[in-house]
């Protein structure tokens, strides 16, 4: 990118569009980007990219174990514990758990496993989650699945220190993830009493909302005229219609985007590298920061050390 871009630290606001779905009650992206904070002054919009649907057929997997409790410490349990790495799929799980609900105050059954959640988002959605005594969380200091895994290698080997094999994990996943966590806690070249089995089910697929283009266009159309502006990208889906909306139109041979000479004004912020890298290999466009870790904190800090190195 040649030229220096303009800074945010004139007082002026800048346009920050979220493309996510706004969280209810309340969103701790708007919260934090809404407020003035070291001479930045942002201006949150939430374009929403994702449609989810939950996958039957895994959800029906699920079900069964939690009705047969074949999700526990037991030493004849299918599974030793959860892991979950996106709110999806805890919301795909809640539904299980709220349609299994009665009288009985201990269902879901899974008061002796470790449930392992990669972050604050996560972590805040599977506490609301009714059990007694509450689920058992951890990870949530992670913030990514590399991290988790190694953090569920030391802890979950603990946890079943006395099992000379560890029972296998059970993760909730949506159609499209990485595979970083089975891949690390499944490596070969750990030694047998170390390394953990984990099954991937597939509780919810994903795909781009039909009226995310035109809310896209209308969003950028409002904001053309304005000296800087961010987009935040939150997952692969819907790269391909932020590009076009953007301008970076993709060659239709290649796949790939235009090249934009000189300076842009509008820039790219991913949550984390499984979109970067997305957006990297697909398309052979490269983001202007990716956030070290995938929360409120780490896009604004990843955005605004950008905005100091540039002014």
């Amino acid at each position: 990118m040649a030229g220096e871009p303009p800074s945010s630290t004139d007082g002026s606001k800048v346009p920050v569009l979220l493309l996510k779905t706004k969280s209810s009650p309340t969103d701790a992206y708007e919260d934090l980007f809404s407020t003035p904070h070291d001479g930045f002054h942002f201006e949150p919009t939430f374009v929403p990219v994702l449609q989810h649907c939950f996958a039957e057929d895994g959800l029906q997997t699920v079900r069964e174990l939690l009705h047969a409790k074949r999700i526990s410490s037991c030493v004849d349990s299918a599974y030793g514990g959860l892991i979950f790495t996106s709110q999806r799929a805890v919301e795909a799980f809640a539904k299980l758990v709220d349609e299994g609900q009665g009288n009985d105050e201990s269902w879901p059954h899974l008061q002796d496993v470790p449930i392992y959640s990669v972050g604050p988002a996560t972590t805040r959605a599977l506490k609301a989650i009714p059990q007694s005594p509450p689920l058992r969380i951890f990870g949530e200091h992670t913030g990514t699945g590399d991290a988790l895994a190694q953090y569920i290698l030391e802890h979950y080997g603990e946890w079943y220190r006395s099992r000379p094999t560890k029972p296998p994990l059970l993760f909730l996943v949506g159609e499209q993830r990485r595979d970083i966590i089975p891949k690390t806690l499944m490596d070969d070249t750990l030694s047998v009493d170390t390394r953990i089995e984990v099954t991937e089910t597939i509780v919810y697929g994903t795909g781009v909302m039909e009226s995310f283009p035109k809310d896209f266009e209308s969003i950028l159309s409002s904001t053309r005229d304005r000296s800087l502006r961010w987009v935040v990208v939150f997952s692969p889906t819907g790269c391909d219609s932020m590009l076009r909306g953007l301008g970076l139109i993709l060659d239709e041979k290649t796949g790939k985007a235009s090249k934009t000479p000189g300076q842009r004004t509008t820039l790219i912020a991913t949550i984390g590298p499984t979109t970067r890298d997305h957006l990297i290999k697909t398309f052979d466009f490269e983001p202007d920061v990716c956030a070290a870790k995938p929360s409120p904190e780490g896009i604004w800090e990843a955005i605004t050390n950008f905005e100091h190195e540039a002014s």
